[in-house]
C-alpha cells in the first residue's frame, strides 16, 4: 500500500463504503514478509511514497520471483527489478509465468535498462516532465535504466540520446523540451560535460549521472564523476558512477514533489 491508496481507503471509509475494522484489517497487515533469504516490505510506499523495488544483481532467479510475488501478493501493484542480465532475464520470465503468485502479471524485459517490469507501468500522475538525456549511444545503458524507473515511479519521460558536447548543435535543438522539464537526468561519461551544459539551458534541478565509458584516463567513470561534482552549473546533483536507477529515482520524485 502507498500514500495514494491509503488515502483512497480512509475516503471510503469517510463515506462509509468501507467498514473501520476492514480498514484497520488491511492497514494493519504485517508490514513485512519474512522469506528467510530477504524480508520484503509492504510500507515502503507508506513511508517513503515509493513502493519498494529490488536489485536483481546477485540474486538467483528464485529469489527475484519469490521477492516479486510476496511484494505483489502484499498489495503492490508492479515490481521493478534492476540489473538482470538478459539471460538471468529470460530465466526470471519463465519462472514467473509459472508462479502461483506472480503468473497473473504482465511481466516485460527492458534490455537495453536491464530491468524487469512485473505488473502494469502505471499512468503518469506527476507534475510535469521528466527529460533524460544521454552523451553517446554506449550511454544507452544507463540513460534507459534511468527512464524505466522514471516511467515505474508515475513520471511522463522523454528520451534524448546521442546529444553529446562532441556534436552540441543536437543538443542545442532540443532547448524548448530542455526548459519544459520537471527535472533532467544528463548521462555522460568520457569527460562529463554534458550536465554542465544541460544544468546552464533550463531551469529545473539537473541529476548528473556519469557512467564508466571513455578510454584509459577516464577511470571508469572517475573522471566524469569528478567533473560532474565540479560542475558551474547551479541546480547540478550527482548520483554515483553508471546509478541510472539513483539518477531517474531522484528525478522522479522531484517530478512528484507537493507544490501546495
Amino acid at each position: 500500500m502507498d500514500r495514494s491508496e491509503l488515502r483512497a481507503l480512509l475516503e471510503d471509509v469517510a463515506r462509509g463504503d468501507v467498514a473501520v475494522e476492514d480498514a484497520v484489517g488491511r492497514v494493519g497487515a504485517s508490514p513485512i514478509k519474512d522469506l528467510g533469504f530477504a524480508r520484503p516490505d509492504h510500507h515502503r510506499g507508506l513511508m517513503t511514497g515509493t513502493s519498494e523495488i529490488v536489485y536483481g544483481a546477485g540474486k538467483t532467479v528464485e529469489q527475484i520471483v519469490r521477492i516479486n510475488g510476496a511484494l505483489l501478493a502484499g498489495g503492490q501493484k508492479h515490481v521493478l527489478t534492476t540489473r538482470v542480465d538478459a539471460a538471468k532475464a529470460g530465466a526470471v520470465l519463465d519462472l514467473v509465468s509459472k508462479d502461483e503468485l506472480c503468473a497473473s502479471y504482465p511481466a516485460t524485459y527492458y534490455e537495453d535498462a536491464r530491468a524487469i517490469v512485473v505488473g502494469e507501468m502505471p499512468e503518469p500522475n506527476g507534475n510535469g516532465l521528466v527529460v533524460v538525456a544521454c552523451a553517446g549511444t554506449s550511454d544507452l545503458y544507463c540513460a534507459e535504466e534511468a527512464a524505466i524507473t522514471v516511467q515505474s515511479m508515475g513520471s511522463r519521460v522523454e528520451r534524448l540520446y546521442d546529444v553529446g558536447v562532441a556534436g552540441i548543435h543536437r543538443l542545442l535543438s532540443h532547448v524548448d523540451l530542455l526548459q519544459q522539464a520537471t527535472a533532467v537526468v544528463a548521462v555522460a561519461g568520457m569527460e562529463g560535460a554534458l550536465a554542465s551544459v544541460i544544468g546552464g539551458l533550463c531551469a529545473c534541478p539537473v541529476i548528473a549521472c556519469p557512467t564508466s565509458v571513455g578510454y584509459g584516463a577516464s577511470f571508469g567513470g572517475l573522471s566524469a564523476l569528478l567533473a560532474m561534482l565540479n560542475s558551474c552549473s547551479c541546480g547540478t546533483s550527482v548520483v554515483n558512477i553508471d546509478n541510472g536507477f539513483g539518477a531517474g529515482f531522484q528525478a522522479a520524485l522531484i517530478d512528484h514533489a507537493r507544490t501546495k
